[in-house]
């Protein structure tokens, strides 16, 4: 029997004072090497401790463990699309022009940019305890009701998309630790704020492929 995979802590592609003054260096850095990476050792050791009770029979001891791989693996998933789709604030990619095909089609669901934002920060604010915020596009298959539509979902603690038919164009992580050193309790200026870092060109890209392409180009990160 084969060895689980081991997973590591993908590089950022800016630095970590390069969302400021949006996000502070210190978040980022704490985020990314703490928190992230806490997600990706507790991820290895259930795997190995799951790879192990495969071995062994054990499987009282392989149901037992799902929780932390999905909990783990989650948090791992999530951030890695995190990073990708976060950006300088001074860079092109976080003009909402560089996405021309998204913004019609958010035009088209919303009415206007401003009003698909109202909704999506109105969604955020609108978690109780941990989670995430996504801008989705369905995709049920060629012929499908829902294929094509954008829609605005959240999910809890760190519950990954990863059910058929929702493809992740963006999505803000909503956990204290996301914000709290820099915003404290003022969750509504970080969801303000984080629209300036927006990396819409990674959104155009998501939202222009399918499932498979977005954790395609994601597995390159994790």
């Amino acid at each position: 029997m084969s060895s689980p995979t081991t997973y590591s802590l993908p590089k950022l592609p800016y630095g970590y004072d390069a969302l400021e003054p949006y996000i502070s260096s210190q978040i980022m850095t704490l985020h990314h090497t703490k928190h992230h990476q806490t997600y990706i050792t507790n991820l290895n050791n259930a795997l190995q401790t799951h790879a192990s009770a495969l071995k062994s029979g054990d499987i009282a001891t392989q149901v037992s463990l799902q929780p932390a791989i999905r909990f783990n693996a989650g948090g791992h998933i999530n951030h890695s699309l995190f990073w990708q789709n976060l950006c300088p604030a001074n860079s092109p990619n976080a003009k909402s022009s560089s996405a021309p095909k998204l913004t019609e089609k958010i035009k088209a669901t919303w009415g206007s940019e401003e009003k698909f934002k109202k909704a999506f920060t109105e969604a955020l604010l609108g978690i109780q305890g941990s989670g995430w915020g996504w801008l989705v596009r369905y995709d049920t298959g060629a012929g499908g009701s829902e294929s094509g539509r954008l829609g605005i979902v959240t999910t809890k603690d760190q519950d990954p998309l990863v059910g058929k038919g929702e493809v992740p164009v963006f999505g803000v992580d909503m956990w204290e630790h996301a914000y709290y050193l820099q915003y404290q309790n003022g969750k509504a200026a970080y969801v303000e704020n984080i629209w300036n870092v927006i990396n819409w060109k990674t959104a155009e890209e998501r939202y222009l492929g399918s499932k498979e392409d977005v954790f395609k180009a994601l597995k390159s990160k994790l």
